[in-house]
């Protein structure tokens, strides 16, 4: 028979003891980091940047000023007003001369074919007018500079011809050019105040400053005035005969009404 001692008996016990103990600790440090593992987010997958699945998220402030605004629309120009032929007149008279000057007449001579365009917003216009196209002496165009004779037809028609073939040159030099400007610093020109006008005449330009009246109204821009101009300022000859004893004097008076609109 065999014999156990209580000191045997109590070293068991303790070894037992020990050996619960420590399966025990072992449990909790794994519960514990269990409990760990399930509130880390796990690392992202091979090859995946940092929050790539997730749109990225802008602030309110940047969004807006990420798009851009609509371009400003620009001001449309002003159109330019045409030239009203019907409505518009250049009239210059001329006068006799010469020791024999009371056998001839004054003449009226007329421009109302005239062509161009008038640009408010550059207070600007450019217009001409065919010397061909003229007509001499109307009735009415007399009487409004003071003519009281009236030449007969023929005599008109002689004028006419001299003027077109002997002084003017007209087959050579058929068109009468005008450019006017106005001053771009002023909203609307004032009465009065002279435009800068350079009118080219038998191929010569001269420049003039010539005081206009200007009406804007019912959608039509009216612009008259009056200039004397002398013929050999443009290489023109006046028309004579006699040796001078009858002659067409220098000097032009010339008076422009341009509607435009």
């Amino acid at each position: 028979m065999f014999l156990i001692s209580s000191k045997s008996v109590r070293a068991a016990g303790l070894a037992a003891s020990s050996s619960a103990s420590t399966q025990l600790a072992a449990a909790l440090l794994g519960a514990v980091l269990l409990s760990l593992a399930a509130c880390t987010p796990l690392p992202p997958a091979a090859g995946t940047a940092p929050g790539a699945g997730a749109a990225p998220t802008v602030p309110a402030a940047a969004a807006e000023a990420a798009v851009p605004a609509p371009p400003a629309t620009p001001a449309a120009p002003t159109a330019a007003l045409r030239i009203d032929s019907a409505a518009s007149l250049i009239a210059v008279t001329v006068r006799r001369g010469g020791v024999l000057a009371r056998l001839g007449h004054d003449h009226v001579v007329a421009a109302r074919t005239i062509t161009g365009t008038v640009s408010p917003q550059d207070h600007r216009a450019d217009f001409q007018f065919r010397l061909d196209q003229m007509t001499v002496d109307e009735p009415a165009l007399r009487q409004v500079a003071g003519l009281t004779t009236q030449p007969s037809p023929d005599a008109i028609a002689g004028t006419r011809t001299n003027m077109l073939t002997k002084v003017l040159d007209a087959e050579r030099y058929p068109l009468v050019t005008v450019h006017a400007e106005g001053d771009k610093g002023d909203s609307k020109p004032a009465t009065g105040q002279p435009l800068r006008v350079a009118v080219t005449l038998h191929g010569v330009t001269r420049a003039y400053a010539i005081p206009v009246t200007i009406v804007d109204q019912d959608g039509a821009l009216t612009v008259t005035g009056t200039v004397e101009l002398n013929q050999t300022d443009f290489g023109l000859t006046p028309f004579s005969v006699m040796g001078g004893a009858m002659a067409v004097q220098d000097r032009m008076e010339l008076r422009f009404n341009l509607v435009a609109r």
